[in-house]
């Protein structure tokens, strides 16, 4: 079952008044990890974009998912490898979700785009670009075209970089991403475009070897057979 309609089928089930992605009160011995989880969520609660504290608490929480304590899911045992991935899957989604809901957060938006990129097209991109709405610098646009490039939409990309990028002020690296997304969508001119685009920047010598950088990989592309052909 792919990942959006588990997610669904999962939050039409009857759940407790625990929130969504919170750690759970359990019976059984506090884990080692309890602490750890305990100062993440802490962390987080202060900055959700976070980067480290989120891939922490992430592998933590998605470790619980797929190995659940055999004492109180005796069935664990007989879960497929694959069950257990879309459980891991499924957890991290619900904490991204659970730290979403902070104005301030973006980071947690891009690690559930990542997830629903591949079920949820029309959902990912909105949360990209309320992620990219969030952040000022230019990161999360960055991120969020590359999360569209590793799911193969990269006209998706550039129809999120267009309408979002400002050259001036932006992080160079927003350019790297457009610019090979144009050229992974066959569209070279456009590639230029967005190569040209890097003379608003205003710190020149900055982006002076990136420039050279696409630069070639505009040549390398123009020598390929467009897609048409």
């Amino acid at each position: 079952m792919a990942l959006l309609p588990r997610l669904r089928q999962l939050m039409r089930r009857p759940t407790s008044a625990s929130r969504v992605g919170a750690r759970r009160p359990t019976k059984a011995a506090r884990r080692g990890d309890t602490l750890h989880e305990d100062a993440l969520r802490s962390v987080l609660s202060d900055d959700p974009n976070n980067e480290r504290a989120f891939r922490a608490l992430a592998e933590i929480v998605r470790r619980r998912a797929a190995e659940p304590d055999p004492e109180t899911d005796p069935l664990v045992r007989a879960l497929p490898e694959s069950e257990r991935q879309r459980a891991a899957d499924l957890a991290v989604w619900s904490l991204g979700e659970e730290l979403a809901g902070n104005p301030r957060a973006w980071y947690p938006l891009i690690e559930v785009a990542r997830l629903s990129a591949g079920d949820d097209r029309e959902g990912t991109l909105r949360r990209l670009t309320t992620a990219t709405e969030r952040e000022a610098s230019g990161r999360a646009l960055a991120e969020g075209l590359r999360v569209l490039r590793e799911a193969d939409l990269p006209v998706d990309a550039l129809w999120l970089g267009v309408g979002h990028w400002r050259p001036r002020e932006h992080d160079p690296e927003v350019a790297r991403q457009l610019v090979l997304a144009a050229v992974e969508a066959g569209r070279p001119l456009e590639a230029k475009q967005h190569l040209g685009s890097l003379d608003m920047y205003p710190d020149a010598r900055a982006v002076a070897s990136l420039r050279v950088e696409l630069v070639e990989i505009i040549a390398d592309a123009e020598q390929q057979p467009t897609p048409d052909t």
